[in-house]
């Protein structure tokens, strides 16, 4: 028996019964549309992970504060903040360190006119721009005579932007007031969107952070000091010389615990890649959980299709069909119906990855499609035709032709 000969008996044989056929491939379609859609939610974290720290620059080092123990109890990292400014321009004289930009950030509402806004404000220094790899779309950014003397300045994102002010007219020389300070416009970050999941990064305001440090928050410290390397290939070395650097600067003894820590946004983002790695692997296989219910529900329609047929398998046998040619038939069924649940499930699968970014709740997740994932997808659901469907086939090939004769 050739292959298109048992291709056409098959779908005759399964076009038999269209509804109960159609609820089988129902169980596939349902397991490898959930796959590919799932695998493409875990794939678009991740490409969007990745694309916020590219956008940041794998030469980028953040110091930030440490931890202490009090009373025995050790406070979460970053709780205790003892950077200065005076650090901040030692470790800019690094030979491995191209520019740094001290940091202190909070929450503020902004006010224009009638309109407020609460948006992060972010005090920064004049090399803003270079460590963060962020242009100005329009006016200028502050510069070091104006971090030093405390201006009251301020560049925003395209967000503060389209809340607070009219459409088309120029925020570039007007005033806003941040927690009733004044701060005069300079200019206009240039777009950067969203980040899959993690907000809106246009909505931002950034003034010089000694202006932030005594006008909004009132500290003496820094929340953090964003270092940019002299290159990719100089980051591990800069960290290094900031560590030893910050360690004799804040007189911390040999073997003594760092009240501050530096990382570089390479490891960060591998780490983070990692994550959602895991975090993708984690979906598929929930998903994939639909498809071996889908596999069980084929072998109970096959193992029924065995019940209604014996007397057409007992008459193939008497006629000169061998267990073999008995086997393949009932076999290949099995993989059509997973094989044409197994298409259908792409392109719904394909479909829902697509709409996701239509439906409100979802639209700040960003999808990716891999190619690998529906290939598997399918070549997972043909693998349970094959595996579910053995046991109905084999048992048909074993019946016994007399006793499937006599069978009513």
């Amino acid at each position: 028996m050739n292959f298109f000969r048992i291709l056409k008996v098959s779908l005759r044989a399964l076009a038999r019964n269209k509804m109960r056929t159609f609820l089988t491939c129902l169980g596939i379609i349902i397991g490898v549309a959930a796959v590919i859609a799932m695998v493409s939610i875990g794939s678009g974290a991740r490409a969007a992970v990745e694309s916020r720290f590219e956008s940041m620059g794998t030469n980028l080092i953040s110091v930030r504060g440490g931890n202490r123990s009090m009373g025995g109890v050790r406070t979460q990292s970053g709780q205790y903040n003892r950077l200065t400014a005076e650090d901040a321009e030692a470790i800019a004289l690094l030979p491995s360190v191209e520019a740094v930009s001290p940091s202190v950030s909070s929450r503020a509402q902004v006010i224009y006119g009638n309109k407020n806004w609460n948006t992060s404000v972010q005090g920064a220094g004049a090399d803003y721009p270079t460590v963060r790899k962020w242009e100005i779309e329009f006016g200028s950014f502050f510069d070091e005579s104006m971090v030093r003397s405390g201006a009251k300045v301020a560049v925003i994102g395209t967000d503060i932007r389209d809340n607070l002010f009219e459409e088309g007219e120029d925020p570039i020389g007007k005033t806003v007031r941040i927690n009733r300070v004044p701060f005069l416009i300079l200019g206009i970050l240039k777009d950067k969107g969203e980040s899959g999941g993690f907000g809106s990064r246009d909505d931002t305001i950034i003034v010089p952070f000694t202006t932030a440090i005594r006008r909004l928050q009132r500290s003496d410290y820094l929340n953090s000091i964003d270092v940019s390397a002299a290159s990719a290939d100089l980051t591990t070395q800069a960290q290094v010389e900031i560590t030893d650097l910050l360690r004799n600067r804040h007189r911390i003894p040999e073997g003594g615990t760092d009240d501050f820590t530096v990382s570089n946004m390479a490891e960060i983002a591998e780490g983070a890649a990692e994550a959602t790695g895991i975090l993708t692997l984690l979906l598929g296989s929930i998903a994939s959980i639909s498809l071996l219910v889908g596999g069980i529900g084929i072998m109970n329609i096959m193992l029924v299709s065995v019940t209604e047929r014996i007397r057409e398998i007992g008459i193939r046998m008497s006629i000169g069909a061998k267990e073999r040619d008995i086997l393949v038939q009932f076999l290949a069924e099995a993989i059509v119906l997973s094989l044409l649940g197994g298409v259908l499930g792409i392109g719904l699968g394909i479909g829902i990855s697509k709409l996701l970014k239509y439906i409100s709740i979802f639209s700040s997740i960003q999808t990716v499609v891999s190619w690998s994932s529906v290939f598997l997808a399918f070549a997972f659901s043909g693998s349970v035709g094959v595996f579910f469907g053995f046991y109905p086939a084999r048992k048909a090939s074993k019946l016994d032709p007399i006793e499937a004769l006599r069978y009513e």
